[in-house]
């Protein structure tokens, strides 16, 4: 079982499922947030309809970032060969 699910994800074959899942699994978020009751919201953008899923997919995309120029540029990665 566990095979499959690495092969999956792994191979580069499987591309075109990968891609159409993530936007399958896309809509749903969107969907599933436009069917919450907003009547209670204390914020102006917590009664926009998809802001939570915008503000997840942002925050995960600068949480990369961020990382990525903390290990590159600020000097916590260092190289393959540094303890040889």
């Amino acid at each position: 079982m566990i095979k499959r699910v690495v092969d999956f994800f792994g191979d580069e074959g499987h591309a075109r499922s990968r891609r159409r899942l993530f936007y399958l699994m896309l809509v749903l978020v969107v969907v599933a947030d436009l069917l919450v009751a907003r009547e209670h919201a204390e914020y102006l953008w917590d009664r926009l309809p998809g802001w939570s899923a915008a503000y997840g997919f942002g925050s995960c995309v600068l949480l990369i970032f961020v990382s990525k120029f903390l290990g590159h540029q600020g000097g916590l990665m260092r190289r393959e060969d540094y303890y040889d």
